[in-house]
């Protein structure tokens, strides 16, 4: 085994990341991951897709990707890491995410969906039927391109949350207002007009009934995980958001994800 490869796994065993291999666990020897930018890392370091941060497939020891958990307790994985999230994509996106998939993946994360809740208004947030068809329909594509592949799938962040932690940030609600992000949420952000209030709450609503489909959805395959909401319910702190743009994971919450989505995936041993 080669010098570095040695001193990475001292270094991912010093920062407690691993817990005692179970014998029922099978460790896989490749990883592919689905989804948007908050799976390409966008602007967790550096303006754009920083892919080496990211939660699922990233390299950067700092954020301990799960490929990294992975690779600590099975070293055949090495060099079999693929990203094809795409920043912006929505469900609808997915199917063609998944039609790229190789046969021979074994162990494949999706989190996507907030693009689906973060629209320009209330009233261009995706359909819940229609999501629910657009994530069926990719998860037929994932059986068919990767038959024996598991899949991990992660619920949608609470975008209320972000609200309420960067809603007195002045510099975050400029950002917000200047590139109209996630308006459907973080419009007037420090109004408390009732018209204001029910919209949030009815854009948390849309977040929760996402998940809820993501939940059913994923049940229906032998081979696929929900987290049980884990990501949804994690409580998001402020040097969990990047100081670009206020909105995708910093390095910290790159950090955050792969830790929960590392206990939610069975991987970490019972």
């Amino acid at each position: 085994m080669s010098r570095w490869l040695l001193v990475l796994i001292a270094l991912l065993l010093i920062l407690g990341t691993t817990q005692p291999a179970s014998a029922a666990v099978v460790y896989p020897n490749s990883i592919t991951a689905l989804g948007d930018s908050i799976t390409t890392a966008y602007d967790s370091t550096a303006l754009g897709n920083n892919f080496v941060n990211s939660w699922s497939t990233g390299t950067n020891i700092l954020v301990n990707s799960m490929y990294l958990r992975i690779f600590v307790l099975n070293p055949t994985i090495q060099g079999k890491a693929t990203n094809l999230a795409v920043s912006g994509s929505k469900m609808v996106d997915l199917n063609g995410q998944a039609s790229q998939l190789n046969r021979k993946a074994q162990y494949i994360t999706i989190l996507i969906g907030a693009n689906d809740v973060c629209t320009p208004s209330m009233a261009t947030m995706t359909d819940v039927t229609t999501f629910r068809y657009q994530f069926d329909t990719a998860m037929q594509t994932v059986t068919k391109k990767a038959p024996k592949a598991r899949v991990l799938v992660l619920s949608i962040p609470d975008i209320y949350n972000l609200w309420y932690i960067l809603k007195d940030n002045s510099s975050a609600r400029t950002t917000w207002s200047l590139f109209s992000i996630c308006q459907s949420m973080l419009a007037n952000p420090l109004f408390t007009l009732q018209a204001d209030v029910d919209r949030r709450a009815a854009v948390r609503q849309r977040n929760i009934d996402f998940n809820t489909q993501l939940q059913s959805v994923c049940a229906a395959y032998s081979q696929c995980k929900f987290d049980n909401n884990a990501v949804f319910n994690t409580g998001f702190v402020v040097s969990d958001v990047s100081p670009i743009d206020y909105f995708h994971p910093s390095m910290s919450g790159q950090a955050k994800l792969a830790g929960v989505a590392w206990n939610a995936s069975g991987l970490a041993g019972p």
